[in-house]
This record gives structure tokens, C-alpha cells and sequence, in this order.
């Protein structure tokens, strides 16, 4: 019998994660996925849609797109072309080249280009069907922020993110896959020690996280085409959190549910918002309460 080589083992499967421990004991592993994440929502303290200060975003998430390793050079120049025909009137306008050039999903998405471009709906959902087409899925956790200033900002995005890890694991056990992440860099990278440590804990201690190969890396996502990618869901789902947590003050965000509620929902996997379960008052609202009661005593 022959005895194949490690190397030559891998070029006979599409999806090979072939382990080698020593040199004689082979055997096959699952599929290795590389995971692009970026945030949506925001992490620091809301009150009110209409408080004076902080009413940014009621919640906030991590979401991004995951995929298998073999797939992602072609799924980069998919983007890539897609993102170039679709803005280029933003990029001339930018004077930068492609490859360097990034629009944000916070700004793509926006009720006015939605609904008056056809052409950003259609390229939405061409990404939706390259990402289901290549074996791949969207992926997002969040959650509702409790209505107080005192918010420890970077305790809820620790949280938020072993929470992804976690689903991310639990869906590789079953096919004994493996997965790496790699992040939207932080601002002043202020955060990085603290993630690579946090999630080495993960990793190694009681949580025990095995399919997680490294603790995330983070990445400049004007460099990369995949952490592009990863924020226009993120400005995508920005939007659906938003109307599912404040229906009432943000209808204009019901384009969602009628365009894309449907095809997320059939690439999505182990995703899903937390609730408070209260329903907030406006800063209105809580001033003529506090006006009733004085006006009593």
C-alpha cells in the first residue's frame, strides 16, 4: 500500500483538514472556517430614542460572515467586483484605489438608498446567494442595553463576543469543524490585549472552546475585502435590531422585513437578540411623569 503524504492526501479532498500528529498518524478532521466579524448597534449607553445625548442605538451586537478557508480568495474578488460596480461613482468620487477603498455599512444602508436603489437590493442579495452558494453563512449575536449612562462598555463586548464564540463552536462540534476569527480592528486597538487573553481563557479554561484553532486577530478593514463584507450585514442587521427593539419609533426601517427578513433568515445560523423585556420611556415621557409627581406633593 502506498503511503500518501500529508500534502497529497490534501489535494484529493475539496474540504480535506487533514491533522498530522507525528509522522505516521493521519487522520481526517472537519471543514476549517475562517470568521470575519465586525459590530453593529452601538456600545455605549442609550436612554431614549429622542434623550438629548444618548440616543444612538438601543442595542448592540457582533455579526459577520463565515467561510470555508478554500473559499475565501474567490469569495474576496466576488466582493470586490461587486462592491467596485455598485459604488463606482463613490469610488471615483474617492480618488483611492479599490483595494484600499471601503464604504460602511452604517452609511450603505440607509432608508433612502435602499429604497431608492434597486441596484443595492439586487447586490444584497447576490452576496446572500454567493455566501449560501459557497457553503457559507451570516452569523450575529446581540442584545438590548439596559436604559442607564453606567455602561461597561467593554465588559458587553467580552460578553458579547464569548457569546459568538460559543454558537460558533457549538456548530462546529457535530462535524468536528474548526474555525478561526478575525476582527475589525479596534479603535486605538485599545482592546486587543484584553480579547486575546479573555478568549485564550475561553479557549483553554473551563469553556473549553476546542474548535476555536487561535484567539481572534484583528485586522484594518479598508485592507480587507472579507471585513468589508462583514460590516454591511453588520449595517444590514443594525437596522433590524433598531426596529425590533424600538418598533414604534423606527417604522422606516420596515424595508428590512419586506426585502430582506426572508433571505437572512435562510443564511443565518445560531443568531439571535437578547431582550430586556421592558418596553423604555422617551426622555418626554419621563419628564411629565416627574412633573405629575412634583405637581402632587
Amino acid at each position: 500500500m502506498k503511503v500518501l503524504t500529508v500534502a497529497k492526501m490534501a489535494l484529493r479532498f475539496r474540504d480535506p483538514g487533514i491533522l498530522c500528529s507525528g509522522s505516521s498518524r493521519l487522520w481526517e478532521q472537519g471543514m476549517l472556517y475562517i470568521v470575519y466579524l465586525d459590530e453593529f448597534g452601538h456600545i455605549g449607553p442609550y436612554l431614549s430614542h429622542d434623550h438629548p445625548k444618548h440616543k444612538t442605538h438601543p442595542a448592540f451586537g457582533l455579526a459577520g460572515i463565515v467561510l470555508p478557508y478554500y473559499e475565501v480568495r474567490n469569495f474576496t474578488t466576488f466582493f470586490f467586483q461587486l462592491k467596485n460596480n455598485l459604488l463606482a461613482m463613490d469610488l471615483k468620487k474617492a480618488g483611492i484605489h479599490p483595494a484600499k477603498w471601503e464604504k460602511k455599512g452604517a452609511n450603505l444602508y440607509r432608508t433612502g438608498n435602499v429604497k431608492k436603489y434597486r441596484e443595492l437590493r439586487q447586490a444584497t442579495f447576490r452576496l446572500i446567494s454567493k455566501i449560501d452558494e459557497i457553503g457559507g453563512y451570516v452569523i450575529y449575536v446581540g442584545s438590548e442595553k439596559p436604559r442607564t449612562e453606567k455602561i461597561d462598555s467593554k465588559e458587553l463586548y467580552h460578553r458579547t463576543l464569548r457569546e459568538l464564540i460559543k454558537r460558533i463552536d457549538d456548530q462546529c462540534k457535530p462535524s468536528n469543524d474548526r474555525f478561526m476569527v478575525i476582527l475589525d480592528e479596534q479603535e486605538e486597538n485599545v482592546m486587543r490585549g484584553e480579547i486575546v487573553e479573555r478568549t485564550g481563557i475561553e479557549m483553554f479554561g473551563s469553556k473549553n472552546r476546542r474548535q476555536l484553532i487561535e484567539p481572534p486577530m484583528q485586522a484594518e478593514s479598508n485592507l480587507y475585502q472579507t471585513l468589508q463584507c462583514a460590516d454591511w450585514f453588520c449595517g444590514l442587521l443594525g437596522r433590524m435590531a433598531h426596529l425590533e427593539f424600538e418598533p414604534e419609533h423606527k417604522k422606516e426601517f420596515e424595508w428590512y422585513n419586506t426585502y430582506f427578513k426572508a433571505r437572512m433568515k435562510s443564511i443565518c445560523k445560531r443568531s439571535g437578540l437578547q431582550r430586556n423585556g421592558h418596553k423604555p420611556a422617551s426622555a418626554k415621557s419621563l419628564e411629565r411623569l416627574v412633573k405629575s409627581v412634583n405637581s402632587r406633593r
